[in-house]
């Protein structure tokens, strides 16, 4: 990005930091602050609200006003178990939002490929980057997420807090982001890595960032949603009963590719057949 066009950076993510912080509090009090930690504090209020928000609406959705629909009765989470994740979570949402302060701060500094506008590119050029940005991110998840189960040292000290929810009566939208907080931030790295590799539109990374703490209270509702290739929560209940397919994260384009792709089909099949 030419120096000169870095200051819109600069005012995105201010005025990101006047919406949030100038609602909630008086501006003696935040002004203050240096630009880095109102984005981060800005981040992380976000992050609060967008997790707890989310997850209580689609919990109250599917085991209260679809109670037997989606999730039988003796499948539901007990309450206790959804208060422990949410400690979890609560726990390394510091640490997570940390990750996109950071990540907005490389950009604000030129650092990366980053453009402020969609005009600067093109709408055809923006969905292009934008296609080849969620092919290096699904790639990077994948193998991050591998690598995080394959090497025993990694697992045990931080990918193991995750998978003690590993049975339907466990895994509930809180579950998504119930995660050691260095395993959370590792998964998210690849986001930042794209950012070095192809242009990618500040608002859009940023929104993609945010998006991840929806996506992962979907893929563990443990409700299936029957729509190929998209990773759904069937896949990846799959992924927390055996521990060794089911890698990926958008889509199930890569646990093909690699060999780890197990099919809910073939479990109901199973059943039947026994």
């Amino acid at each position: 990005m030419a120096p000169s066009n870095l200051h819109l950076f600069l005012e995105e993510t201010t005025f990101y930091n006047r919406i949030v912080l100038g609602s909630l509090f008086p501006s003696e009090l935040w002004t203050p602050i240096p630009h880095f930690l109102q984005t981060w504090l800005r981040n992380y209020i976000g992050g609060v609200l967008l997790y707890l928000v989310s997850g209580s609406l689609w919990c109250f959705y599917i085991y209260h006003l679809k109670r037997n629909v989606y999730v039988p009765k003796d499948c539901i989470p007990s309450r206790r178990a959804m208060l422990l994740q949410i400690g979890v979570a609560m726990k390394a949402m510091p640490w997570y939002t940390l990750l996109p302060t950071v990540s907005e701060y490389t950009i604000e500094h030129g650092l990366t490929r980053g453009y402020p506008l969609i005009s600067d590119v093109g709408w055809m050029a923006y969905l292009g980057y934008l296609l080849i940005y969620l092919v290096i991110v699904e790639f990077g998840i994948y193998w991050m997420h591998r690598e995080l189960h394959d090497i025993k040292p990694l697992y045990k000290y931080l990918h193991a807090t995750h998978h003690i929810y590993n049975k339907q009566n466990t895994l509930s939208p809180f579950a998504g982001l119930a995660f050691h907080p260095v395993d959370g931030i590792l998964q998210a790295v690849p986001h930042i890595i794209a950012l070095f590799l192809v242009p990618a539109h500040l608002t859009t990374h940023i929104a993609l960032l945010f998006i991840e703490a929806i996506w992962t209270a979907n893929i563990h509702d443990c409700i299936d949603g029957k729509m190929w290739p998209v990773m759904g929560a069937a896949y990846h209940t799959i992924h927390h009963t055996t521990y060794r397919h089911n890698y990926g994260h958008y889509t199930v384009c890569m646990d093909w590719m690699f060999g780890t792709l197990h099919d809910p089909s073939e479990e109901e099949a199973g059943k039947k057949v026994t």
